[in-house]
């Protein structure tokens, strides 16, 4: 049985119920501004040691990937957000129905800020998953309460840090520590609890939320495909889906988790990945662009996916082309792995991957490979290479999934326009630019009834014959 400490959740809800009072007196568009500012600022300021901090958590963070994905995206969404603030705000105008519209019925929405949102962040993009939500929580006119991983804790106690400095207990604060301490953090009643992190942990957030009717939205993960067809650019799609899997080394929920691909261009294929990855790692140990796993028990999960596949008889192709003894290095160093055909009861095919593991499937007919998808959980992510329109629209509209792209992997993410999160299994909700101002924000109903009384005396006691003549059309088919 797991202890919490009555002390720290005790301090925990007092820090919200701090927040909840401020919360009371609803920030300016200016106010708004000012704290995605001050948010901006942090992340410039400091985006060198912030990516020292995720490479100390990771043994080696490819600086590249830290600057394109936690800063530069961060920055990014922050930016948007400001920009398109003001514009968010303003009340939407709504229909009014007949025949109230003839007499000046007004209806609208306006957009208020929920309170104070709860955010779980997870390890693998520290600041990217935990700082960008947290600004669209801001321009909706809430404050934050984060909770970031325990897995990079150099990373989190260098945000707490930057963000005390930088926001009043009331706007933001930070809440570091391990399993015990997040456990304590999700059962706290906040006005939204947004969770980023694995599908089992999401389960058990649902859970503490509900006791408090705490409203959820779960980013979680899931096996998301990538469907090669015939008349597919086979060279781009090699060189993408590895790009994809290998970004983070693999340790992306948006990560194609496997490719489906014809038969008759299986080896091919294969070959074709294997060329693309070794150009891109010519060498994996000390390779400032090669991404570390982020922890021993992280690696040793993998490694017995790997494991097992060779054992099962499953073809096994580690793309070292150094030829490098990695086993000899005190380094989370893994090298991409092709799995050729692999049996579908394998753990590395029914678990999600979340490293540089890429398992190949056959198919003979595009109907297998989507009646394929279809009898797994649905993903995050649905990845389909084709040249063909109508392949393309046939495996959109015949599966289901959080977001999708077409002759790509992960870029659907990157676009502001869409929303970003999952479905079932994947997650529920979601956000990204606009979405995520109206996900953290209440959309509240408002109608102004026109000022003549008389179109409603019919429709009060005592009800005649006018009120059946009124009510007549509402109930014909």
């Amino acid at each position: 049985m797991t202890h919490h400490d009555p002390t720290l959740a005790a301090d925990m809800q007092a820090l919200l119920e701090t927040q909840r009072a401020h919360s009371l007196k609803v920030p300016t568009a200016k106010d708004r501004i000012d704290r995605i500012n001050r948010l901006i600022d942090l992340i410039a300021d400091n985006k060198d040691a912030l990516a020292d901090a995720i490479s100390t958590d990771f043994g080696n963070r490819s600086r590249a990937e830290t600057l394109i994905a936690d800063i530069g995206g961060t920055l990014t969404e922050l930016k948007h957000a400001k920009s398109h603030l003001a514009q968010w705000m303003k009340p939407s105008k709504a229909k009014v129905d007949f025949p109230l519209n003839m007499f000046g019925g007004k209806a609208r929405i306006e957009y208020q800020p929920l309170g104070v949102i709860g955010i779980v962040a997870p390890w693998n993009f520290p600041i990217y998953l935990a700082i960008g939500p947290m600004g669209e929580a801001f321009a909706a006119g809430n404050s934050v309460m984060l909770k970031p991983s325990e897995f990079t804790p150099a990373t989190s106690n260098l945000m707490k840090t930057l963000i005390e400095q930088s926001f009043s207990p009331h706007e933001a604060v930070v809440i570091t520590g391990g399993v015990e301490t997040g456990v304590a953090f999700t059962k706290l009643p906040f006005d939204h609890l947004l969770f980023t992190g694995a599908t089992s942990i999401g389960k058990h957030i649902l859970h503490a939320a509900a006791d408090n009717l705490v409203p959820v939205t779960l980013e979680l993960g899931g096996k998301s495909p990538a469907i090669v067809t015939d008349n597919a650019n086979q060279d781009t799609a090699a060189a993408r889906i590895a790009a994809g899997k290998l970004f983070n080394t693999g340790q992306v929920c948006l990560a194609p988790d496997y490719a489906l691909v014809p038969r008759e261009n299986l080896r091919a294929f294969v070959d074709a990945v294997q060329g693309k990855i070794a150009a891109a790692y010519q060498t994996l140990q000390n390779n400032p662009d090669y991404t570390h796993i982020v922890s021993d028990r992280q690696l040793d999960r993998l490694k017995a996916l790997v494991t097992q596949a060779r054992d099962s008889g499953a073809e096994v192709i580690e793309v070292n082309p150094a030829g490098e003894d990695l086993s000899a290095i005190n380094e989370k160093v893994m090298a991409p792995t092709i799995i050729v055909d692999p049996s579908a009861d394998l753990d590395v095919m029914t678990d999600e991957i979340f490293g540089p593991i890429l398992p190949v499937v056959p198919y003979d007919t595009l109907d297998q490979a989507i009646a394929f998808v279809n009898a797994r959980p649905r993903p995050l992510a649905l990845y389909v290479f084709s040249a063909d329109a109508q392949d393309q629209e046939t495996v959109l509209e015949n599966t289901t999934s959080g977001g999708a792209c077409i002759n790509d992997t992960i870029m659907h993410s990157t676009q502001h326009s869409l929303p970003f999160g999952g479905v079932g299994p994947s997650g529920m909700g979601s956000y990204h630019g606009h979405h995520g101002f109206k996900l953290f924000s209440h959309e509240k109903a408002v109608y102004k009834q026109i000022n003549m009384d008389s179109p409603f005396k019919p429709l009060r006691a005592p009800f005649g014959n006018k009120f059946k003549k009124a009510i007549a059309p509402m109930l014909k088919k």
